[in-house]
């Protein structure tokens, strides 16, 4: 298939915008608990805009999901799960560490663990849809130049955490709590990695789904959208993870009536965009006396902003899918493209938002050197993997 691979740059970057900047619309939510505007996102990432987008754009939709066969749509679904329950910690992480920390760490391990995982999976299961072992791939100098860059990057994790952790000392609690209202470094590290291994599932969810699009264009689909069919059944996936983890915390939390009400109890009237209540702060919300006017909940606003959060998500995998099929023979380099964009785009909204404002000067180059040291190891890992090409 033949493309236009500056057009696919161009896409990617649009995708990594797209996926640096989903959490925004998130901060303005208010009196909502994280599983209730986490979920009413999901439902338009996950299931509304894949199939509108797809029914839309594509040719004989449900003809071309007939035609697959089991094996294909197990490890598309599969893959899409596991990349979901990155996602549900992806939403943690930017909680205790920011967007610019958040995403730098938990991106990084991505595109580290999305490099590694395939091959090493491999090794145990060599029914999975990855072309070579970890042993394959090191014992050539592109893959051993591409585990190189896995190197750099997870260097640039270090020295991305030190920041965090830099800044965690140095700065006032009160003065962490400004940018960042749940800043907690140890639980956005263990959230980040999490996050960035399981995430990497969505880039050989696509490999899987490869049969998908390749049965789209032969239904008549143009090559720029055949893409689109293959995110229906990654996405459900990705759904089905988190729709249960949002399930057990609504009945953990009796967060459900807040879908509906137009007032909030108290015990949660301190949810706010981009956080949610925890035991203690509920416990000291309860015994608080507040006016009507505090307990009110603004859901015209808090819909319409989830759903914009939701959207915006989506578009991400909408652009990653154009840009992949116009990359041709320079296709390795989706995945490191995309992480380097987001990452990029995702600090800038880190200071936008003041979350390094205080920090020392220290951390501030620890921050830089960091994400620098991130994007050059999705350079690395691309070059490597062009070397493998030629």
């Amino acid at each position: 298939m033949s493309g236009n691979p500056f057009l696919g740059v161009l896409f990617h970057w649009l995708g990594g915008l797209a996926s640096g900047s989903f959490y925004v619309p998130y901060k303005g939510v208010r009196k909502w608990s994280w599983e209730v505007y986490w979920l009413v996102g999901g439902f338009f990432s996950w299931i509304i805009m894949p199939w509108v987008m797809a029914l839309s754009m594509t040719n004989d939709l449900f003809g071309v999901l007939r035609q697959q066969t089991s094996g294909t749509l197990f490890w598309t679904y599969l893959f899409g799960a596991m990349w979901g329950a990155g996602g549900l910690t992806f939403g943690l992480t930017m909680r205790y560490l920011g967007m610019s920390l958040g995403m730098g760490v938990a991106l990084g391990y991505c595109a580290a663990f999305g490099t590694l995982l395939p091959p090493i999976f491999k090794m145990f299961v060599p029914a999975i849809p990855v072309p070579e072992t970890i042993a394959q791939i090191a014992s050539t100098l592109p893959g051993q130049i591409t585990l190189g860059g896995v190197g750099v990057c997870l260097i640039g994790i270090t020295v991305a955490a030190l920041a965090g952790l830099t800044k965690e000392k140095q700065m006032p609690e009160a003065e962490k709590k400004k940018s960042i209202a749940e800043f907690n470094f140890s639980k956005g590290i263990l959230m980040a990695t999490f996050s960035g291994i399981m995430s990497a599932g969505f880039s050989f969810a696509l490999t899987a789904g490869n049969p998908i699009g390749e049965a789209s264009l032969a239904a008549g689909t143009t090559a720029i959208w055949t893409g689109l069919p293959k995110l229906v059944v990654v996405l459900l996936g990705g759904f089905t993870t988190n729709f249960i983890w949002c399930v057990l915390l609504t009945i953990q939390h009796r967060s459900g009536y807040q879908y509906i009400s137009s007032k909030v109890r108290p015990e949660h009237a301190e949810a706010a965009g981009g956080g949610e209540h925890g035991p203690a702060a509920g416990a000291q919300a309860a015994a608080k006396v507040y006016t009507a006017a505090e307990l009110k909940v603004p859901r015209l606003r808090n819909y319409v902003l989830s759903a914009l959060a939701g959207i915006t998500w989506y578009m991400q995998f909408f652009f990653y899918t154009m840009g992949e099929t116009q990359m041709g023979e320079f296709g390795f380099a989706s995945w490191t493209l995309h992480m380097a964009s987001i990452i990029i785009f995702s600090t800038m909204w880190g200071w936008i938002f003041h979350e390094w404002k205080g920090a020392s000067k220290k951390a501030h180059g620890l921050i830089a050197g960091g994400i620098m040291l991130l994007i050059l190891s999705t350079i690395v890992i691309g070059f490597g993997t062009w070397l493998k090409g030629h």
